[in-house]
Formats: C-alpha cells, sequence, structure tokens
C-alpha cells in the first residue's frame, strides 16, 4: 500500500513539473520557444518542419532488443537482422535498433518524410535547417555543403551531450 501511494506521489509530482515548465517556461521574460525559428526573409516565427521522429538505438543484441520491442506492441517496419539494424513502429513511434552501427543513442528527423517514410511535399529542406541552426549559434557537425541539393545529414549535440541526426533521403 505504501508503495502505491509513493507511486503515485512521484508520478503526479513528475506531471506537476511538467504542467509547470511546459506552461510556464516559454512565457518567461528572456526565453525563446525552442521550436520555432526566425525566417530569414520573412523576419517573422516559424516552425522548423523537421520530417519523421525516430530514436535510434545502439543495442547489444540486435534479436533480444526486437522481441522486447515486439512486447511493447511495436512491429518490424524496416532494415534487415542480416544488416544489423531493424527500424521498428508503433502507430506514430518510430525506433531503430543498430547492431554495432552507431555509438550511443541518436534522436533522428528526417525532413521530407512522415513517420511511414512517405515523402511529404512541404518540408524544410535539411540545408535550409542547416542555415537556421548555424544562425542561432548552433554548432554544426559535418556541415553540408549549400550548394548541393538532394540527400544529405548532419549532426548536432544538445547541450547534455545527446546527439541529433538530420537525415534527409530525398
Amino acid at each position: 500500500m505504501r508503495k502505491t501511494f509513493l507511486i503515485t506521489v512521484g508520478f503526479l509530482t513528475i506531471l506537476a513539473l511538467v504542467f509547470y515548465f511546459g506552461t510556464s517556461y516559454g512565457n518567461q521574460p528572456g526565453t525563446r520557444n525552442l521550436q520555432s525559428t526566425i525566417s530569414p526573409n520573412s523576419g517573422k516565427e516559424e516552425n522548423l518542419k523537421l520530417g519523421a521522429f525516430s530514436v535510434s538505438l545502439n543495442v547489444k543484441d540486435l534479436k533480444s532488443s526486437k522481441e522486447f520491442y515486439e512486447k511493447l506492441g511495436f512491429k518490424e517496419f524496416g532494415g534487415a537482422m542480416e544488416r544489423n539494424y531493424l527500424i521498428m513502429k508503433n502507430g506514430n513511434a518510430l525506433i531503430g535498433l543498430f547492431q554495432g552501427m552507431i555509438e550511443g543513442n541518436i534522436l533522428t528527423f528526417n525532413p521530407g518524410w512522415d513517420e511511414n517514410a512517405a515523402n511529404i511535399e512541404n518540408f524544410d529542406d535539411v540545408r535550409k535547417i542547416q542555415y537556421q541552426l548555424k544562425s542561432k549559434g548552433v554548432s554544426i557537425e559535418n556541415e553540408i555543403d549549400n550548394k548541393t541539393s538532394g540527400p544529405a545529414f548532419f549532426f548536432v549535440t544538445d547541450p547534455d551531450g545527446n546527439k541529433i541526426l538530420l537525415d534527409q533521403h530525398r
């Protein structure tokens, strides 16, 4: 009974913190809405269109990771066991499982794709996203040549050391 009470209190505390920071942080003087960016042409706020979101996980055993995520309701969506990676999908949620291919875990955005890997018409080219982030002082790893077009990718690292991959496939 005491354990259930403590879990409930902890959960309610987390919800209260999320509500507090989620509703008040962006309204504090001197803070910015991190989901929007200033367009270099219009001068008004505009959300970057980052495309499909997934988490890429560095796994030790692809087979056991696949079995675990299947228990959570994920189904195989792409990749191949013999190529040491799988893309798992549950509704709109995507998880990439990579054995021996990546270092650490990575947050991934795919400009130009939706969560079904279908092309979307209205998206921000990865070079535009790179330009916007650089103009805001974000350090870019492996910068893309702005004179190119088509598939390209770059990485950024958040303040806590989490890698973020922006990977455009078209």
